[in-house]
């Protein structure tokens, strides 16, 4: 068997290959360590410890030639030099790409289980360090490992829960979810991961089945809360203790602007259905302008333009206009799927609800 299966099928169909890690709950005499999730929650997924090999130095190719992605395919951009584009058809595969973003070491974490696309920064306590996959998982959530302290995180917590880094954030960077064909458009330029990984993996096969569209869980979550459809993409923004999400699907046929408030901060939330992206940001500037917004037309880089007439692109950038060359403030958000977003952040709000 060349590849790793639906986690379930290996743990049935493949038992030789899952000998060094049974599936199920995690066995929490293995070790001594302290957890900050019960462990009792923590499930064995079946691969074992780097079962699932993460990428470093991983190569990429202009995105011009890379024949081997579908226009509806979704992929997480960063921001490096020309952009740089990491597509799901390999995430799925190895879940973790360690790499640099302008000289800076970055861990791209990706739990296809969850759908969530996570950037940590590659450095802790100013060690520097990569990740990998530990073949945990808490709330069917991925729970990478880093190099430097053989410390457990959980992706989803953005928080370190097991390990001598036990109880550090995550020090989470801005990523990009969107298509294929919405990334081109935006960054014709850019690169993008290549298949040529070092490993024999069918990137073009998704190995999860019909996992993505089913109301199916692979393993328990902590709450499961069925106001949407579970595998519903959602943007999620983590604001203090309050955590809202913002629908995709919601948008419409057009580009949408939604000005926000949790608590004390004002955002801005860019989003569009057919272009398959959601994005937010602080509306104050550091200056302590707080700029509204609407959107951008359908072509270009820019997707907002502030009430000053500044044209503002994906990433959070002025890209025309007197502020160009400014940028507005991350937030702590990312896409997930909607189950996971309500197992970990019990009090989710739903926009518009």
């Amino acid at each position: 068997m060349k590849h790793f299966q639906f986690r379930t099928l290996l743990c049935l169909i493949f038992p030789v290959m899952v000998a060094q890690s049974a599936c199920g709950q995690f066995d929490e005499s293995s070790d001594g360590m302290e957890w900050l999730v019960p462990r009792e929650k923590v499930f064995d997924g079946g691969p074992p410890k780097d079962g699932i090999p993460a990428l470093v130095s991983p190569r990429f190719i202009p995105a011009s030639l890379a024949e081997y992605l579908d226009d509806e395919d979704l992929v997480i951009g960063l921001p490096d030099g020309n952009q740089r584009a990491y597509p799901h058809a390999i995430l799925n595969w190895h879940e973790i790409v360690n790499d640099h973003l302008d000289g800076q070491p970055v861990s791209l974490t990706y739990c296809p289980l969850t759908g969530s696309g996570i950037v940590f920064s590659g450095s802790i306590k100013d060690r520097e360090t990569t990740f990998g996959v530990s073949g945990l998982l808490y709330s069917s959530n991925l729970i990478a490992y880093d190099r430097a302290t053989d410390s457990y995180w959980s992706q989803m917590k953005l928080l370190c829960v097991g390990g001598t880094s036990r109880g550090t954030t995550a020090d989470v960077l801005p990523a990009i979810e969107t298509s294929w064909k919405t990334w081109k458009q935006m960054f014709p330029e850019s690169e993008v991961l290549s298949m040529e990984t070092g490993y024999r993996r069918d990137y073009q096969r998704y190995p999860y089945g019909p996992y993505k569209e089913s109301e199916y869980l692979l393993f328990a979550v902590d709450r499961d809360d069925r106001r949407l459809h579970r595998k519903e993409r959602v943007l999620g923004i983590i604001s203090n203790e309050t955590v809202r999400v913002y629908r995709i699907g919601s948008f419409g046929r057009d580009r949408v602007v939604i000005e926000d408030r949790i608590g004390e901060v004002e955002f801005v939330i860019a989003g569009s259905t057919p272009e398959n992206y959601a994005v937010a940001y602080e509306r104050r500037l550091e200056d302590g302008t707080t700029l509204s917004f609407r959107p951008a037309g359908d072509t270009g880089t820019a997707v907002m333009v502030d009430s000053e007439g500044n044209s503002w692109d994906i990433f959070g950038r002025a890209v025309d206009g007197i502020r160009s060359g400014e940028q507005l403030t991350p937030t702590r958000s990312f896409i997930a799927y909607w189950f996971a977003w309500a197992a970990f952040y019990p009090e989710v709000e739903i926009y518009g609800e």
